[in-house]
Parts: C-alpha cells; structure tokens; sequence
C-alpha cells in the first residue's frame, strides 16, 4: 500500500518593524494582545491568555472565573529563531485529548535587517484531527485564522518612518 501525502501545509507570514530577539519577546509575551478574544472555547469571557515560554508549557485562555483551556502545548521553544506548538482543537471546536489527533504550528522569526523581521507561521499535519479535518484547514486559513492573527502581531510594530 503506498501512503498518501497529506495535505499542503497553511503558510502565512509578515514583516515587523522590530528586531528579531524583540519580535519573538512580543510574539511570546504578549501573545493574548493579538489573539482574538472571540477566539475563545470557555464558557465565559477570557480575562487572559498565558503562553509559558518553555518546552512542555502551555498556551491557554484564562476565563473571568479562573477556568482555563489549554488549545496548544510548547514542543520547541529556541528563541528567538523557531516556536513549534501542538494544536489541540477538535474540527468540532473542542479541546483535543488524543493527542495523536493533534496538528502542530511552527513560528520562524528571521532577520531581514536589524530592525526588520519576517514572522512566518506553518500549520501542518492537520488531517491527524481525522474526519473534518478540512473545515480545521479551511478555518485557519480564512481572513479569521492565522492572516487575523499576524496581521493584528504586526500592527503591534510601528512601521518606521
């Protein structure tokens, strides 16, 4: 039997106007002041998103009652060049526990210049979520997937003058 490849990756990327240490500082640090917050699979409001800056950490949403979703887990954290994360959200917008049944995104941070920065996001692996996998693709894809995510990262970087 030969094994089928699986679908194209989805790529997007931007440049910043930052250095590259401060453009993978902001992406990590700051990561909830460009998610979305109606991106958001808890019950109630999210008062906080946390991505903890090491390999087997944890992005997660914090809600007003201190209920938490952890939808990604750090597998390579090697500032400021390479993130990789696990996504853990089902087709069915629910947290993923088979993690056999898991995508993963890289985030590659490459100089330009020394105040210029190209921010590149691979999602890949995304038939692992099984049946509907395709509208997880479609998703992240869309103007409200990653585009919305990095442009909203670069609008964090005042373009100079």
């Amino acid at each position: 039997m030969i094994k089928q490849p699986g679908p194209a990756p989805v790529t997007h990327s931007v440049v910043v106007a930052a250095p590259i240490a401060r453009a993978f500082k902001v992406f990590t640090e700051d990561f909830g002041s460009f998610k979305p917050r109606e991106h958001n699979l808890l019950a109630v409001p999210i008062a906080e998103t946390i991505f903890e800056p090491r390999v087997d950490g944890h992005v997660y949403d914090r809600g007003v009652d201190g209920s938490e979703c952890r939808f990604a887990r750090v597998l390579a954290y090697e500032p400021p060049n390479r993130l990789l994360l696990s996504w853990d959200i089902s087709p069915r917008w629910q947290i993923e526990t088979d993690l056999a049944r898991t995508s993963e995104w890289e985030v590659r941070f490459t100089a330009e210049a020394e105040n210029r920065t190209r921010v590149e996001i691979e999602h890949r692996h995304i038939e692992r979520h099984g049946q509907g996998w395709e509208g997880v693709r479609g998703s992240v894809d869309s103007d409200q997937g990653w585009p919305l995510y990095l442009q909203r990262f670069q609008e964090l970087f005042p373009q100079a003058a």
